[in-house]
């Protein structure tokens, strides 16, 4: 009907606009890891007579710290599903396991890199492995924040209970965390088990 007035009730809810701006920085932060992946893509063959990644990779030892990360987004899904049950005996439980899987994917990622650089196969080796080692430790830095942040939210759980902020903040965090497996896998595909078959 022309001329109809449409009500408005204000700006939109906190809810809204949190979940908004997140999904805006997964976003940049999918954009920051492309341009990682397509620096390696371009730096793959460039080994300066170095070792390759066929050479250097163990798929062993990926393998596991796939399997560690992969299990943590499980266990940060029955957080989510403890929260909005608001059950925070079996939410502490969950984040507890999500870290202390989360801390040995970083341990073992961290025990991978020594191996790399006693070989002398660091980052200063060659081209290849500079863009290896920046794209799979920066994402090996935000699984580092993610730990953090969780071990944050175990805190303010235990102090302030399910309230509505502390739930957005769990929401939010439940996608960083589930973001960081989804590049993982991009990873594990793109540099392991092409890198092994190249």
């Amino acid at each position: 009907m022309q001329g109809a007035v449409v009500a408005h009730d204000g700006p939109a809810p906190k809810r809204i606009v949190t979940g908004y701006g997140f999904w805006i920085f997964l976003l940049s932060d999918i954009v920051m890891f492309s341009c990682f992946f397509a620096s390696y893509a371009v730096l793959l063959g460039q080994t300066a007579g170095g070792p390759s990644g066929a050479q250097l990779f163990d798929l062993k030892g990926v393998a596991a710290e796939t399997a560690c990360l992969l299990l943590s987004s499980f266990t940060c899904g029955l957080a989510s599903i403890a929260a909005d049950v608001r059950s925070a005996r079996w939410y502490q439980a969950a984040m507890a396991a999500t870290c202390v899987l989360g801390l040995a994917f970083l341990a073992l990622e961290g025990h991978e890199f020594a191996g790399l650089v006693a070989r002398g196969a660091g980052p200063t080796r060659s081209a290849f492995l500079s863009a290896f080692f920046a794209l799979v430790g920066c994402h090996g830095m935000h699984v580092s924040a993610g730990i953090l942040w969780l071990l944050t939210m175990m805190a303010q759980v235990f102090a302030k209970g399910f309230r509505a902020d502390i739930m957005r903040r769990l929401l939010c965090f439940a996608l960083f965390w589930h973001a960081l497996d989804i590049i993982w896998v991009a990873i594990f595909s793109v540099v392991y088990l092409l890198g092994s078959a190249a």
